[in-house]
């Protein structure tokens, strides 16, 4: 970074698109939980062509650029690196809702929208883009992390309902396709290049996304299950009986509920005898009206058909508003927090075999670390866990992060055939077991994209 180039970004951006002051600079500089540098500026361009002018003078001056969207992820790869000369590109200043598309069920926005900010404008419009986080994050970025959610295993993830993209290629370069369809099968589906590749391939600047109808009526339960294997069971069960109604599946274990009755913002528990071994918040919606279907008395036959089977493994179900069930949902990662040190991993295996990696995942950290804690929740109906391990870190060696993590992931990728990065994708946080678990041919593959198209990309 040269004083050369901050003028040229100066030109081409406008003085007030940059920021160098040191305050200024630190919500830039530090991830939610992970990574955290030092960077020389941020450029904040309001539009594609900018981002696309930026990209080339960074290229012509040779300075590394870092792209930034809201910094919620969970990996590091939002932040810059400790040399204080990098380039972060924020696309906060691209905001824009350009088109909310009805009959076509779809809508376009620019990459810095935030997910909020796009269902606020959908609501009025009677629609949603239902990929749902505890997070707020920016479209830019939930594009180039393929964020799934809460609600995947109803409407998919965000490849699942990406129509058209904009991006900035790493030498300034752009491709668009914006045309929002549904069926083009012409050959390469080019924009499925960047989804969920940490955006090295490029920064997504704009997209078409499907929306849904919102939810004419929810309903949920907080079912006591006795055992992981009968998280596993009942979601088998509920899977075929409830259809296209089944939104979510969550399975919150007993030490993740403990931390939120410890710190977080319950006037009294919902389990008076205590949190059981997994808290299962089962949810259904609808478009349909509640006159026309009744989705509390479909849910309530399903789990009654499933308990009066033998060995349900049920201890009792909890009714009452689905909303406050996600409350405590939502103030586990948080909680956590408060508990000490927590090495947070968001991994996946077959749905079918949770219960199992999670025993094992366990007896595999008792060994090393009998102090540290599991604390799963996560989406068991898509095989999806974030997986917390919580220990004192005053009474913990050095190095124990480290050793945990490439533990669980031995666990995850080599015993259970699941994946180090469900949906958070790869940064500084996990990069080394994509060197270590990443097939040599996609990284094959994805080398050869970047060094002879671009002269080099690193993944």
């Amino acid at each position: 970074m040269t004083d050369a180039l901050h003028d040229a970004l100066a030109a081409a951006l406008g003085e007030d698109a940059l920021v160098t002051d040191a305050h200024d600079l630190a919500r830039y500089e530090k991830g939610w939980r992970y990574g955290e540098g030092s960077a020389r500026v941020v450029a904040r361009p309001r539009t594609h062509e900018e981002v696309a002018a930026c990209v080339r003078l960074c290229n012509e001056h040779g300075a590394r650029v870092q792209p930034a969207g809201a910094n919620t992820g969970l990996v590091g790869a939002s932040t810059p690196d400790g040399s204080g000369q990098m380039v972060v590109l924020s696309l906060e200043r691209l905001s824009r809702i350009t088109n909310i598309d009805d009959a076509n069920g779809s809508v376009e926005v620019e990459g810095g929208v935030l997910l909020s900010a796009l269902n606020e404008a959908l609501k009025e419009r009677g629609r949603t883009f239902p990929i749902d986080l505890g997070a707020d994050p920016q479209i830019g970025g939930m594009v180039a992390t393929n964020t799934g959610g809460s609600r995947l295993v109803r409407y998919g993830d965000v490849r699942a309902n990406l129509l058209g993209l904009r991006v900035v290629l790493p030498d300034g370069s752009t491709w668009s396709d914006l045309r929002g369809l549904r069926k083009n099968n012409t050959g390469l589906d080019a924009k499925q290049l960047f989804v969920g590749t940490s955006g090295a391939f490029g920064i997504v600047t704009g997209a078409v996304l499907r929306t849904w109808p919102l939810p004419r009526q929810r309903a949920g339960a907080l079912v006591e299950a006795e055992s992981g294997d009968a998280v596993v069971r009942l979601f088998e069960a509920l899977e075929p009986r409830l259809g296209e109604f089944l939104t979510a599946y969550e399975a919150m274990s007993a030490e993740a509920v403990n931390a939120v009755l410890r710190h977080g913002t319950m006037e009294r528990s919902p389990f008076p005898g205590g949190p059981p071994a997994y808290a299962v918040l089962v949810e259904l919606s609808s478009s349909i009206p509640a006159e026309t279907l009744d989705l509390e008395e479909l849910l309530g036959e399903a789990l009654v058909e499933f308990m009066e089977g033998d060995d349900p493994g049920i201890r009792d179900v909890v009714v009452g508003d689905v909303a406050d069930f996600w409350h405590v949902r939502h103030q586990i990662s948080e909680s956590l927090r408060e508990e000490g040190q927590v090495l947070g991993l968001d991994v996946s295996v077959p749905r079918s075999r949770m219960a199992e990696f999670t025993a094992e995942v366990a007896r595999r950290v008792a060994e090393v670390a009998p102090d540290a804690r599991v604390a799963d929740f996560g989406h068991w109906g898509d095989g999806g866990s974030h997986l917390n391990l919580v220990w004192d870190p005053a009474s913990a060696p050095e190095g124990r992060k480290g050793e945990l993590q490439r533990i669980a992931y031995d666990v995850c990728v080599t015993g259970f055939g699941g994946s180090y990065s469900a949906e958070h994708c790869v940064g500084p946080h996990n990069v080394e077991a994509y060197r270590e678990y990443t097939s040599p041919w996609v990284r094959e593959v994805c080398a050869r994209i970047g060094v002879e198209r671009f002269g080099t990309v690193e993944l």
